[in-house]
Order: structure tokens, then sequence, then C-alpha cells
């Protein structure tokens, strides 16, 4: 077997194995561990080689008050989204199929009836509680870079997540935190020429919850190529 068949076929492994956590042992990833993970996300390809990404990591008690107090802004009553990038508007035809399809997967897994919006609700605020990671990454890039900053960044994140997943490392990355970008700027003091593009958990996975019992589906070729060839 060629080393160009072994590279793609590595590739096609790390790609298919990984999966969005929505449960996590409460061990911690060790820092030399962590550290590698940053090292091969930092490999992440950006325009111009601009890098525009930086990223605010907690651990340890760290993560445990910033736990706390993003559960207890989210849970207020009267916390409105403020995103620093616009969300997306109402999913329409095929995008809120897909949608559809992966919540009420999810929602199988864990036993939440159809209709039933309060444990839907209860669900879906488990994102403010970092589903039980021992850590969270919060992902900003630089404001005078727009979209294009934005794209190189989001780069960063699929890099980070593929690296991860080789290293054993499970991860969800939660635009649920990009929301309240305002209380991440204040609680981690992120300057106004930055804005926060997402957030991701992680850590090593609960392996018997059912939240991480199932896997999403993926469009074919035939749904996403369009091939010119004259």
């Amino acid at each position: 077997m060629s080393v160009t068949t072994d590279t793609s076929d590595a590739l096609e492994r790390l790609l298919t194995e990984r999966w969005s956590c929505r449960a996590f042992e409460p061990r911690e990833v060790p820092r030399p561990q962590i550290e590698r993970l940053l090292s091969l996300a930092q490999r992440s390809a950006s325009w111009c080689n601009t890098q525009p990404w930086q990223v605010y990591i907690t651990s340890g008690a760290g993560t445990e008050r910033f736990r706390a107090a993003l559960a207890g802004y989210a849970g207020q009553a009267g916390a409105k989204p403020t995103p620093d990038f616009d969300p997306p508007l109402p999913y329409q035809g095929i995008y809120r199929e897909r949608r559809r399809e992966s919540g009420w997967q999810l929602y199988d897994a864990v036993g939440v009836s159809r209709g039933d919006r309060e444990a839907s609700g209860r669900q879906s605020f488990k994102n403010y509680e970092l589903f039980g990671a021992p850590h969270a990454v919060v992902v900003t890039t630089d404001a005078r870079q727009g979209v294009y900053g934005a794209v190189d960044a989001a780069l960063y994140v699929g890099t980070f997540l593929l690296a991860a997943q080789s290293l054993g490392i499970a991860t969800i990355p939660q635009a649920a935190l990009a929301m309240h970008s305002a209380f991440l700027h204040e609680y981690f003091s992120i300057p106004d020429d930055r804005k926060v593009l997402v957030g991701i958990s992680f850590g090593y996975p609960d392996l018997e919850h059912p939240a991480n019992g199932y896997r999403t589906s993926r469009a074919s070729l035939d749904e996403v190529v369009n091939w010119v060839d004259a």
C-alpha cells in the first residue's frame, strides 16, 4: 500500500470516527496533551498565513468557575443573545431537514419525546453546563479581517477537532456559547477588536451515556458536487 493511500485512510478514519460529544468524564486532559493538540491545530491553513485566531482555554477550577458563571448568566430571565456574528436565517429545504434529523437523533437517544418543550429545553441548556466537560475553548478572530478572518478561524476549528480526535480527545463545537458573546467578552476580558466565533468543550467521552450513542449522516456527492467537464 502506498504512503498516499495510508495517509488518506488515516484521515478518513479520523473524519469518520469524530463526533460531537455531549457527555464527558470529569477527568482532565493532561496539559502536555492539550499543548500537543494546540500545536497540531496551529498548523491550520489561513489566508496569507495571517493565523487570525486566538483562543481562551479553561482547566481545573477555571472550568468550574466558567461553567457556573455561564450557566447562571444564560439561565437568568431576559438573557438575550448577543452574538458577534449574525446567526443564520431560518433553515429551509434540505438544510432544515438535515437539522431536524440531527436534532431528533439526539432527542431519541436521550429520551426526549416530540413536543416535550421542557425536556428539550433542559437538554439544550446542557450547552451552558459544557456537557460536563473538564475543559472549554473560546475561539476568537481578528475583527478587522471580517468574513475572511472568520473563515480562517473556522478552518482552525476544523483542524482542532481532527487533532483532538487523533489524540483520543472528544470535542463538541458550540455556537450556543457564541450566542452570548457579550458575556464572554467581559468574562475573559476579550478586547473589542476581536470577535467570538465559537466555543468548544473537550475532554474524555463518557461512552456509556446515551447522548453519545448515535452518529449523524452525510450527504452523498451527488447532492453537493456540480461537475463542469466542458
